[in-house]
């Protein structure tokens, strides 16, 4: 019973999206990552050749950049049982211990968030990575044992969005580590025409473009506008997403046209009204607007350092000159 709280044996598309089959199911049908994907094709073909397990992946980049979708892929490329967890979910070393001694020859375990592990349930992963071996202490004090089981091999796939945040023993025991970069809007126009074809959405290519280019490089939010916007259309125009609809529909809420939402404009403006456009720190900005830090660096930084509106410096954050354009304000030299 413990084991089915913290990990899930099998991935359903149902599981993951409110309708089947929106994830893609194979790395031809995968949008976007070209370099990602054109690398882990050699690395699966080469171990499938040699019937060897795959090296550990670890996959890293913004929230909602398909980390979790190209991990069940990779399992269906390699023909693989893959078992799911994440790190907050396995709070002690006996879970850990449960998980792996429950796997078998060729699994592929996907541990989530795998930043979030404590450093005593990442001991036991050590030797499960390296030698694909357990060992469990039984007793305390000078009557404890130290038992070593072996376990089958196997492939560890862990993501995070905070790879930073990884102990340097734990980061370097993968193999193949991967960044997953934010799309570009002809890549997301791409994703959102198949999901409307999933989800039997009528939409046209400029809708699909305008969706795409106020979805902030990420395809989980594109997915969700397209949602959104076809309940607009079907209740407000006639069921048909055009480029009239979607813009209209985004604006309605409260999306603009570089894909800025509304903490996105607080964040920006507090920025330039109390700290004169920086530099200014995380912590400050998180304090001067209400939001958790960790929320700003990984959720709304990533966009916006690629649209160029904000950058880091050493001493904190800083307004770029395209930001105060953006919002129609002078420059300050």
């Amino acid at each position: 019973m413990e084991n089915k709280r913290i990990i899930t044996t099998s991935f359903r598309a149902e599981d993951a999206e409110s309708e089947p089959l929106l994830r893609p199911q194979s790395l031809d049908s995968y949008i976007g990552q070209d370099d990602v994907k054109e690398k882990m094709r050699v690395y699966i073909q080469a171990a499938k050749q040699r019937g060897d397990c795959l090296d550990h992946v670890l996959l890293y980049g913004p929230p909602g950049l398909g980390k979790t979708t190209l991990s069940n892929i990779i399992a269906n490329e390699m023909g693989a049982n893959i078992k799911t967890t994440s790190g907050p979910a396995i709070e002690r070393p006996g879970d850990m211990a449960a998980i792996l001694n429950g796997l078998s020859e060729g699994d592929i375990l996907f541990i989530d968030e795998i930043h979030r592990l404590n450093r005593l349930i990442e001991e036991v992963l050590y030797p499960a990575m390296e030698d694909f071996v357990l060992d469990i202490v039984i007793g305390k004090g000078p009557a404890a044992k130290s038992i070593r089981i072996d376990l089958p091999k196997f492939t560890l796939i862990g993501a995070t969005t905070r790879a930073g945040l990884l102990t340097a023993p734990l980061r370097d025991r993968f193999g193949v580590i991967n960044r997953l970069e934010l799309y570009t809007p002809e890549q997301l126009k791409a994703i959102v025409k198949r999901s409307a074809k999933v989800l039997d959405i009528d939409i046209d290519d400029e809708g699909a473009l305008e969706l795409a280019g106020r979805s902030r490089g990420t395809p989980r939010i594109a997915n969700r506008l397209l949602k959104r916007i076809r309940d607009f259309a079907q209740v407000k125009y006639d069921g048909k997403i055009t480029h009239r609809v979607a813009k209209e529909t985004l604006d309605i809420l409260d999306i603009d046209e570089k894909g800025l939402d509304a903490t996105d404009r607080k964040m920006l403006l507090a920025m330039i009204e109390k700290f004169g456009g920086g530099p200014v720190g995380l912590e400050t900005i998180a304090v001067s607007i209400g939001e958790e830090p960790d929320t700003i660096e990984d959720v709304y930084e990533p966009y916006l350092i690629q649209l160029g509106y904000i950058s880091r410096t050493k001493q904190g954050r800083v307004v770029t000159d395209l930001c105060y354009r953006h919002f129609g304000l002078p420059v300050i030299s």
